[in-house]
């Protein structure tokens, strides 16, 4: 069974995304156990130090990452892969034991010192969404993940 923590900032707000992620997270049960990890934003004027900004998020985002845990970046210019790849990856990464930590970001993006630590950067299209929108997602890519590689029927 897979380790996943995935790591946000911002709480969903729309009942819609809660209705999904609940719907998501349900359906990852038997494949995998999942820990949803939600931090607050660090609120900001466009005035402000937006590197200064990121770094406080990134100090925040480090409290929750564990020793010896795979941490993978959602990145806009990260690996692009479609869906079978990213089964493969993520089960060649399950399968040396150790919890994924998957890390979205808020709407500034990360830090470099998160760049610096990770092991993997990752994009989920070359399109940009919303961050609630990219969490929805990213649990729904994880659900296809886990039936594509139990051989289950759903990916098509």
């Amino acid at each position: 069974m897979l380790k996943i923590k995935i790591i946000c900032l911002g709480k969903l707000k729309e009942k819609a995304f809660m209705e999904l992620e609940k719907e998501y997270l349900k359906r990852l049960r038997p494949f995998a156990k999942v820990k949803l990890v939600e931090l607050p934003e660090v609120s900001y004027r466009a005035t402000d130090d937006i590197e200064r900004v990121k770094q406080k998020e990134a100090a925040a985002i480090m409290r929750h990452l564990t020793k010896d845990a795979l941490i993978i970046l959602l990145e806009e210019k990260g690996v692009l892969r479609n869906s079978r790849d990213f089964a493969a990856f993520v089960e060649r990464l399950g399968s040396l034991g150790q919890e994924l930590i998957f890390v979205i970001g808020s709407g500034i993006g990360l830090h470099d010192s998160l760049h610096a630590i990770s092991n993997h950067q990752i994009s989920l299209s070359p399109l940009t969404f919303p961050h609630n929108f990219a969490r929805v997602l990213l649990e729904e890519q994880l659900y296809r993940t886990c039936t594509i590689i139990a051989r289950k029927e759903y990916h098509k």
